[in-house]
């Protein structure tokens, strides 16, 4: 039996933040080392973070990698440890490993297929390696190979997939199986998104079962640059079964995880599926892979743990060893409320804001936004106590030590209702309730004077007074805008961060005043669709996520229709009144920006699935199409915005589309036409 002790971190890195995220790194090699641990596997680009962007383009940022790999190398000692870093060779620049024995450089491994879609855009700043290919790289630290390359670490084999390395049909999993590979480690930045998590858990256990290695993937965790929230759940598979996983969504800086596995175990197994892999090892081994003296320590076998479902699970059992909220049904209300959480909770203090402000209308976007905000500080509160929160967020307000949540939340988080003579009792009294649900401290101004002012002075301005028959628009968005600067005055008096309340519907289509409730700092919403917003604040009335308390104050928000409330109330105005059913309006965003669906294909998809008149659905179909068009410039101007989905309208990390364009009025001239 030859047993060897592997390790998988998570680390919240934080982009050209050289100290600290050296300083993780060190600790998480550390912890390894104490734990017994001899194979180290840290996130994707861990050492720089992964979201410097054009700054890879930089030769002083890429090169000057290697004098803090080399302060890093002494912490390797004892260890075979992957630290992520990009490398330049010759003009190209390469998202690379940096493959550490013992206290001394070894080699490098460079990633082979680059993530180019969604939010990724690593083709911009690397170059792919190709499959097969190694030469070798003089550094200042000695020249070293550099390639697809198998490690033989004083005979155990180690090869890497490096995160999209592993999403693709030709994953080099399956060549480093052939060379005899016994470990393969998968050094990732694999952001969140819904569902994404099982995706990845089914890749590892598949690689470990039909390779039969044992397989290390480690993750980065937390919002590490500003729109992606990145969900830890580092994982370890042996020969089909999950060991060990990581938790998600982790406040803290750093996690482990480990497990004894059984190298011999692993060679028996790819011995009787595949009987000529010997000889095909033997012939790798020729082809020159790196060997690499190292001493493996004497491991003893693991107890086995009082919840062994990880261990004994059936091979290929995706939930394995999971927390029960990740295998009940309300799994994507979950990922919701931790995600959007831990991104409010990391913004916040890598920005050094006290907290928040949030303009509280007694909607469902600002609502949503109050009760996140209290997740994020109860989460943090669970996993670290209120000594670590605050040693995680230093720039804290202070409040009585013996105060605990309750009495930092008002510091940390102020609302304000900000009404105008078109404000009713209801949202009134649904911002109040909400507030106090959230522990806010809760104000409320009246704005009527100022909006009446400069109604008056655009009137006196114009020569004619204004009217809602003639000049509707402007009347709805003088009272939004009215609203921000009193708002931005009070998150700057207390240095807090300002939140924009608009969601991805109202983005879609430009439901959104600019430089009204647009403005802020971070648009946290902006990436979640409208009709699973008002499902989760309906869940979150009654249900809460594992170990918190529900917050019963929405039923004020969840009794309402959603509504703007800027008209007369004898208008009764809606939002689905202005625009079209909520659940249609986000099936034409699917179909259209997600899919790239012209709008005739559009119209026939939703005739196949809805029973509205064509008529109907045509108009709506077209005033989709024209209000995104015509919106492009907001979106363009949106404060950063969290990643949750599987669609985005971020222009600067998800769609482009051009400001002025052509409206795709051929293509709407061809719909059956509906005159309103």
């Amino acid at each position: 039996m030859r047993r060897i002790k592997v390790a998988a971190a998570e680390l919240n890195q934080t982009p050209l933040d050289w100290e600290g995220n050296q300083r993780r790194i060190r600790l998480a090699l550390e912890e390894a080392r104490t734990a017994g641990a001899s194979v180290v596997c840290l996130p994707e680009l861990a050492l720089t973070g992964y979201g410097c962007e054009d700054m890879f383009l930089s030769p002083g940022l890429v090169d000057g990698c290697w004098s803090r790999l080399e302060s890093l190398l002494p912490a390797t000692r004892g260890l075979v440890t992957a630290i992520g870093m990009p490398v330049r060779v010759r003009r190209a620049v390469l998202d690379a490993v940096a493959v550490c024995v013992d206290g001394r450089l070894c080699g490098v491994v460079p990633k082979q297929h680059l993530a180019g879609d969604g939010l990724h855009y690593e083709p911009r700043w690397f170059s792919a390696w190709p499959a097969g290919g190694r030469e070798s790289l003089e550094t200042p630290l000695g020249t070293v190979p550099v390639g697809d390359l198998l490690f033989d670490v004083a005979g155990v084999r180690v090869g890497f997939e490096i995160c999209q390395d592993a999403w693709v049909a030709a994953r080099p999993a399956a060549s480093l199986a052939t060379r005899g590979a016994d470990l393969l480690l998968n050094p990732s930045a694999s952001h969140f998104s819904f569902g994404k998590a099982e995706v990845r858990r089914r890749f590892v256990l598949e690689a470990s079962r039909s390779c039969s290695v044992t397989y290390l993937y480690a993750n980065l965790v937390g919002n590490e640059a500003g729109r992606a929230v990145y969900d830890g759940g580092a994982l370890i598979a042996h020969d089909g079964r999950l060991v060990a996983s990581g938790r998600r969504f982790s406040f803290a800086d750093r996690r482990l995880i480990t497990a004894v596995v059984d190298v011999d175990e692993t060679r028996l197994a790819r011995s009787r599926q595949r009987p000529t892999l010997v000889a095909e090892g033997m012939e790798a081994a020729a082809r020159g892979d790196v060997r690499v003296p190292f001493f493996w320590p004497h491991v003893e076998p693991e107890k086995p743990a009082a919840d062994s479902t990880a261990r004994d699970s059936a091979p290929n059992a995706p939930a394995a060893g999971l927390p029960s909220w990740e295998q009940g049904p309300h799994v994507k209300e979950e990922e919701f409320a931790r995600a959007v959480a831990l991104g409010l909770f990391d913004y916040a203090r890598k920005s050094r804001a006290t907290g928040f402000v949030l303009s509280l209308s007694g909607g469902a976007d600002s609502g949503a936004l109050a009760c996140l905000v209290r997740l994020a500080l109860e989460l943090a509160q669970q996993e670290l106590g209120m000594v670590g929160l605050r040693q995680r967020w230093p720039t804290l307000p202070p409040s009585a030590a013996d105060a605990g949540l309750d009495g930092l939340m008002p510091e940390v988080l102020l609302t304000a209702y900000q009404s105008t003579a078109h404000s009713g009792p209801v949202t009134r009294e649904a911002a109040r309730a909400v507030a106090a649900d959230a522990g806010a401290r809760h104000v409320e101004l009246d704005v009527s004077a100022l909006v009446d002012s400069y109604v008056k002075l655009s009137a006196e301005a114009l020569g004619r007074p204004l009217a809602w028959e003639t000049d509707d628009l402007a009347m709805q968005n003088v009272q939004a805008r009215v609203r921000a600067p009193s708002v931005w005055l009070l998150a700057n008096v207390r240095g807090a961060l300002l939140l924009s309340t608009s969601n991805r519907s109202e983005a879609s289509v430009g439901y959104a005043t600019m430089d009204g409730d647009t403005a802020g700092g971070l648009a946290p919403l902006a990436g979640i669709d409208k009709p699973f917003l008002r499902h989760w604040l309906r869940w979150l009335e009654r249900h809460a996520p594992q170990g918190l308390a529900p917050m019963p104050s929405l039923r004020h928000i969840n009794s309402q229709a959603p509504t703007a409330e800027l008209r007369p109330p004898e208008r009764h105005q809606t939002d689905e009144a202005d625009l079209m059913p909520y659940e249609v309006l986000d099936r034409i965003e699917r179909l259209a920006m997600r899919d790239h669906h012209a709008p005739a294909e559009v119209l026939q998809r939703l005739q196949a699935e809805r029973g509205e008149s064509t008529a109907q659905l045509a108009a709506w179909v077209e005033r989709y199409f024209r209000l995104f068009c015509r919106n492009q410039w907001k979106r363009e101007r949106y404060a950063p915005s969290f990643h949750l989905d599987d669609i985005g309208l971020d222009p600067r990390g998800w769609l482009r589309f051009p400001i002025l364009s052509g409206g795709f009025d051929q293509e709407l001239s061809a719909l059956p036409r509906s005159r309103e």
